[in-house]
């Protein structure tokens, strides 16, 4: 079993912690919980073939890169950037946070998660960006840990580029 450590990265009340909560213990609170520092969960899963354990970092929302502990970020495989589609200014900040990963640790497997489709009607992202991510090259998943949407999509279409990655792709 090959062990990866991801993070969710993102700002503020972006659904980091509620996709992971969705995601590894099949619950979503509408009370909203902020994260002190990390909190690490587990999950194994399997993926072409391969099994893998999962340690999930789900690191305090933070709009500013040089506030998170770059200890906090070492070591990791890939990542998750959570955008809450109806905060202008988070898909801002997570541009931010996608630039200064690149800049401090370089490429690593990314899946955008475009959060909280359950409020579509409350979007305030403009098409412009929706097609920045979509031309990104990285693959961008639409969830509500609300409604269970996307959630395992998420998760599966990072761990395929951890697979394709060890095989040479």
């Amino acid at each position: 079993m090959i062990q990866k450590k991801i993070c969710l990265l993102g700002a503020f009340a972006a659904g980091k912690t509620s996709l992971i909560q969705r995601y590894v213990n099949s619950i979503f609170s509408d009370k909203y919980h902020t994260t002190v520092g990390v909190k690490i969960d587990k999950k194994q899963v399997d993926c072409e073939g391969q099994a893998y354990t999962l340690m999930i970092w789900d690191i305090a929302g933070e709009d500013n890169f040089y506030n998170i502990r770059q200890s906090y970020l070492r070591g990791m495989a890939g990542y998750i950037l959570v955008i809450d589609g109806t905060r202008q200014n988070s898909f801002e900040v997570g541009m931010a946070l996608f630039e200064r990963v690149k800049q401090r640790i370089g490429d690593l497997p990314l899946v955008f998660a475009l959060n909280k489709v359950d409020l579509l009607a409350q979007w305030t992202l403009e098409k412009e960006q929706l097609q920045l991510l979509d031309n990104s090259g990285f693959p961008v998943v639409r969830t509500s840990a609300k409604l269970d949407q996307g959630v395992n999509e998420l998760f599966i279409a990072l761990v395929q580029q951890f697979s394709s990655r060890q095989q040479g792709g």
